[in-house]
């Protein structure tokens, strides 16, 4: 509990196989149809079966900012997470586990241990996954909650398997109520009723209904975690909404059939990771000399090349900002949570037709299968489009088309293919105003140098077609706290425990990177004794930061195992550089992951 309002945190941990992403969903369908709000955090392994797998689910009266740094409940779905997780219970806590093949170990005082006998109490020989039904039945007592709203959940959910399923499964989870009832303690404080029921999406979901508000109409990928929730989505819902769905044989054949789809007019978007990414660049790059809108996300990794693919990171800023070669016009966004992914997507297909460039989005693995509420109506299911100068299929050409028309804005009126009296050439050859290609027999250095600067003029304004940060929280603060992305809730938290330390901190959250608002985040820091925080090891963005604007941080607080910030680990290390000198604080991993 927090400040007097309900604020829990429980875990299940066991291995690949074990099932543990059921009992989750299902508490996650509980909690947020009692309008509680939720946030969860998978860790997990890149193998299909073994490994240890740790999902934090934390539950909330008030909006969740991160999976945070507390555990009220374990439960132990073998004995490798008994014996990994049982340290971090504290007083008041409870662990759950199938007593017939887990031992608790020396549990801190005030720690409840649930020994569940699951084969004495259910009468199975065989018990399987029918372990987690027990304990979701048991939990249900232990947070106060009535039976049926399990019952209900075990309905839907088993619906399509049959009745027989259904009353075999509500049977188990009654026999585990039914145990905690007569063998353990509630909490104090049950869960309470929140406000109106809410949904729960992912990031990677939110990205995906992004893209369909935002009217896309082609997508292509090839499977790469953690992006491949998007695909699933599209995959799902495709027919639907009346959007081609294409999973291609290689990121290659990906990022060139979204631009081929972008210039055929369709709003055309992808996602990989940053193994994926780097095989996209050229054509990347190629959309941008072709002056082709289109969208490409890259859900951060654990780097480089394979690396860690199913751990976290905040590693691919450099190389969204070094993507193809030469000097090209594109943005670059990291979203700020998944709500901020959803709007984001929109945004920036409206940007991309303004300024016929592609667009980049920088998510990452907390973000993108992190699950969360939602309430409906915050969501804006029909945002304004807007397509840019395209020109309209009426329109008479009153003489030579130039696509690439050297205008006062650097923007020149798009005609799609097949628009009668406007034919032009679409080549990744440098090019002049009249499409002709510039690079073959003489090159005309006047020629060149103009079409670059055409380009180049489009962006000049970019920054004012967009929001600059701006610094939350109290002026005279002692330190402000800079991230970009992800890092934004968790920082948020941070700064609360920096509070109650007596620390006084604000925060800065940069969203947009490419174009990035030099000017206003060198004023808004100027004079500011500032730590910058991110998941990487050499500290991408203060790097960046530093060659935009001359300035460098007092001090920064990085992480680059895998795992994401808790919040006690900013606030440590906030802590910790302002007693000091300034430097980098890197946090030993401690928390629940």
């Amino acid at each position: 509990m927090t400040n007097g309002n309900f604020d829990f945190a429980l875990a299940i941990g066991g291995s690949a196989g074990q099932g543990i992403a059921t009992p989750g969903d299902t508490l996650a369908r509980i909690v947020a149809r009692r309008g509680l709000h939720l946030s969860t955090y998978n860790a997990y392994q890149s193998i299909i079966r073994g490994g240890h797998i740790f999902l934090t689910v934390r539950i909330a009266e008030q909006e969740v900012r991160s999976h945070g740094d507390k555990l009220d409940l374990l439960l132990a779905l073998n004995q490798d997470t008994m014996d990994r997780h049982l340290r971090l219970l504290g007083s008041g806590a409870a662990a759950l586990y199938n007593s017939d093949d887990v031992s608790p170990g020396d549990a801190g005082d005030g720690v409840q241990l649930c020994p569940l006998p699951v084969k004495e109490i259910t009468g199975l020989q065989r018990v399987g996954l029918n372990q987690n039904t027990v304990a979701l039945g048991a939990m249900m007592h232990l947070l106060g909650l009535d039976f049926s709203l399990l019952e209900t959940s075990i309905a839907q959910q088993f619906a399509r398997k049959g009745e027989e399923v259904v009353n075999e499964n509500v049977r188990v989870a009654l026999a585990g109520y039914t145990h905690a009832q007569e063998n353990f303690v509630p909490y104090p404080d049950p869960m309470p009723e929140g406000g109106e029921p809410l949904a729960v999406w992912s990031g990677n979901e939110a990205l995906a209904m992004g893209g369909a508000a935002a009217g896309v109409k082609f997508y292509a990928a090839y499977p790469m975690s953690p992006s491949t929730g998007v695909l699933h989505w599209y995959a799902q819902n495709a027919r639907s909404l009346g959007i081609m769905v294409r999973q291609v044989e290689d990121e290659i054949g990906v990022a060139n059939m979204i631009v081929g789809a972008a210039h055929a007019g369709a709003r055309a978007m992808c996602a990989t990771s940053g193994g994926g990414f780097a095989l996209m660049t050229e054509a990347i790059g190629a959309a941008s000399m072709m002056e082709i809108p289109c969208v490409f996300i890259n859900v951060q990794r654990a780097g480089p090349s394979t690396g860690v693919p199913t751990k976290t990171e905040q590693g691919d800023l450099w190389q969204a900002l070094g993507a193809s070669q030469g000097d090209f016009e594109r943005f670059v966004v990291s979203p700020l949570d998944a709500l901020d992914a959803y709007n984001t997507v929109p945004e920036l297909f409206n940007l991309a037709d303004k300024l016929q460039c592609p667009g980049i989005i920088l998510s990452d693995l907390l973000i993108s299968e992190g699950r969360y509420s939602i309430h409906p109506r915050d969501i804006e299911f029909h945002p304004a489009i807007d397509r840019g100068a395209l020109v309209d299929e009426g329109a008479a050409s009153g003489g030579e088309y130039l696509r690439y028309k050297d205008t006062p804005s650097g923007v020149s009126p798009r005609a799609l293919p097949g628009t009668p009296g406007h034919v032009h050439i679409v080549a990744t050859d440098e090019h002049d105003e009249d499409s002709m290609l510039l690079s073959d027999e003489f090159t005309n250095p006047h020629r060149r140098r103009a079409s670059v600067e055409k380009r180049a003029r489009k962006f000049q304004d970019a920054a004012s077609l967009i929001a600059p940060p701006e610094i939350e929280g109290p002026a005279d603060a002692e330190a402000t706290l800079v991230g970009w992305g992800s890092t934004a809730g968790v920082i948020a938290e941070a700064i609360e425990q920096l509070a109650e330390r007596g620390v006084t901190a604000n925060r800065l959250a940069v969203k947009w990177l490419i174009p990035l608002h030099a000017e206003e985040i060198a004023a808004a820091l100027s004079g500011r004794k500032f730590i910058i925080v991110e998941n990487n090891y050499s500290g991408q963005f203060a790097r960046y930061l530093r060659s935009e604007t001359g300035l460098s941080a007092y001090g920064h607080v990085r992480k680059y195992d895998g795992e994401p910030f808790a919040p006690h680990h900013i606030a440590d290390g906030v802590a910790d550089l302002l007693g000091g000198e300034g430097g980098v604080f890197v946090p030993r991993q401690e928390v629940i992951v």
